[in-house]
């Protein structure tokens, strides 16, 4: 017996020495992305999952499914840690027992894929079908996490290549369509039985080659075109400290330094990030239009993060995560896609004021209205969205789709100098590939940036340091395939190929 077969017999086998396979798998995907970017880890990862279930049983799929997915998320999100000692004032031991807590339901996702391959859809007697339905049960598995308990769409397996030739097929079909044909060639790749035989062989190395070469020529598409002329802006990045950010007694400072940022930086748009009015709209009204003002005889718009308190249609007052286009005719948009415990508190009545970490500055926001206009400044439409709204690909695409420009305001401190934030900018770039569209990136502390329509940065600001970007961006009008039918086609043959599984192993 070879290496290779003895190591994939052990890596199949049931017990410790699997599971541990698979927890150091798993921890390889997040090492296929930014910062990192080592993307054929990323291929290996899948690889060595799908493998692993080959022999399986369903409950033994289950735990080994759990194994890959704790390394995956136990590498990739355990930032949430910061969050919850540094800023949440936890002590370590309980902010350390709450994000395993985390990092183990999420991967309880993971584990149900396995299980559910293993009981009821890995087919025995198709190597293709197998590969097909592996990929497909895997973005199916990723659909549901965009979508259960509000969703946490992140560490999507396509996101590792927003750099390679497979981001030609984002305009298409999205990231979901780039994690399905990743995963598709890790399984394909990884089944040694179907390259020992010429004809397989052959036919599997040139269906790999229509994948990866047509990504590549895909890239040189034009999906979209330019609508007018470029735009000015200026990005201000005041890099405030968190823990002063909403203290009173620093609030003037914060102002006065985004107002001196401002006044030097003659722009079309000029844009402050997330809740960079430390105030609620209704008080801070006079300083945020007398900023307006003053720089529209400049010829600039003013774009400021700013928390909104409004009365709702019964008349309650709320207070909404806003972004505001200032002037004499404001505009506004209120966030939809609030982060749990840090924007709203989940069983409020429950946990509001058991812990430091539950009673966060600004965790009592209001989910804004799902359907919203799209923003206009210096005569152009603008897709809002506000820092985690831009990892939900369904719903930026759907906002992209109004607009000429992607606009995001962000505010990453909260995760300190840890991987979320660079992880964050990347799910950015992958909304400006899918869309066609050029995104401007504002943020308090880092990354902020200028992304073209195709995901490429043009120009950024380090982590950590009070600057301005100045810039151009382009306009762009029409539609991508991806922004015309979003994720229904992928979604159909996601149902079909699982389907086709189904009735495979019934059969056997």
């Amino acid at each position: 017996m070879t290496l290779p077969q003895k190591l994939l017999r052990l890596l199949r086998s049931p017990g410790w020495s699997g599971d541990v396979l698979a927890l150091i798998a798993g921890a390889l995907t997040t090492l296929s992305f930014t910062p990192f970017d080592i993307w054929p880890l990323g291929l290996i990862s899948a690889a060595l999952l799908y493998q692993s279930l080959h022999d399986l049983t369903g409950r033994q799929a289950l735990w080994r499914g759990w194994c890959w997915g704790v390394g995956l998320f136990l590498s990739g999100v355990s930032w949430v840690y910061v969050s919850i000692h540094v800023h949440g004032y936890a002590p370590p031991a309980l902010a350390a027992l709450l994000t395993a807590l985390f990092v183990a339901g999420l991967a309880l996702l993971p584990a149900l894929m396995a299980w559910l391959w293993a009981r009821w859809l890995r087919p025995s007697d198709s190597l293709w079908l197998a590969a097909t339905g592996f990929a497909a049960l895997w973005v199916a598995q990723e659909f549901f996490r965009s979508w259960f308990l509000t969703g946490f769409p992140w560490l999507y397996q396509g996101y590792a290549h927003t750099d390679t030739w497979l981001a030609g097929w984002a305009p298409l079909g999205g990231v979901w369509l780039l994690s399905f044909l990743t995963v598709f060639s890790a399984c394909l790749l990884s089944e040694w039985r179907l390259w020992r035989r010429l004809s397989h062989g052959l036919l599997a190395g040139a269906l790999l080659a229509a994948i990866w070469i047509g990504g590549a020529l895909l890239s040189s598409i034009e999906w979209t075109r330019p609508a007018g002329e470029p735009l000015s802006v200026a990005l201000i990045q005041a890099n405030i400290e968190q823990s002063r950010k909403w203290d009173p007694a620093h609030i003037d400072h914060t102002l006065a330094t985004y107002r001196d940022l401002s006044y030097a930086q003659p722009a079309d748009i000029i844009l402050w990030p997330e809740t960079a009015v430390p105030v609620l709209s209704s008080r801070a009204m006079p300083f945020v239009q007398g900023m307006a003002a003053n720089l529209a005889q400049q010829g600039s718009t003013l774009i400021t993060g700013i928390p909104v308190d409004q009365a709702d249609a019964n008349g309650e007052m709320r207070i909404y995560n806003g972004i505001m286009v200032a002037g004499e005719q404001p505009s506004q948009y209120l966030k939809h896609k609030l982060v749990p415990f840090g924007e709203y508190v989940p069983l409020e009545d429950l946990l509001r004021g058991v812990i430091s970490f539950f009673d966060l500055p600004m965790s009592n926001f209001s989910r804004g209205p799902l359907q919203q206009d799209p923003l206009e400044a210096a005569g152009h439409r603008l897709a809002p969205m506000i820092c985690y709204e831009t990892v939900y690909p369904d719903f930026a695409g759907r906002l992209a789709a109004d607009s000429e420009l992607l606009l995001t305001i962000s505010n990453d401190s909260w995760f300190g100098k840890s991987i979320g934030p660079l992880q964050h900018l990347q799910m950015a770039r992958m909304r400006a590939l899918e869309s066609g569209r050029w995104m401007i990136r504002g943020t308090n502390n880092g990354v902020t940036a200028l992304i073209d329509h195709r995901g490429r940065i043009t120009a950024h600001i380090p982590q950590f340091e009070q600057a301005v970007l100045r810039g151009e961006v382009q306009p762009r009008e029409g539609l991508t395939p991806w922004l015309r039918f979003g994720s229904w086609p992928l979604a159909a043959l996601v149902l079909a190929a699982l389907m086709l599984c189904a009735v495979a192993r019934r059969k056997h």
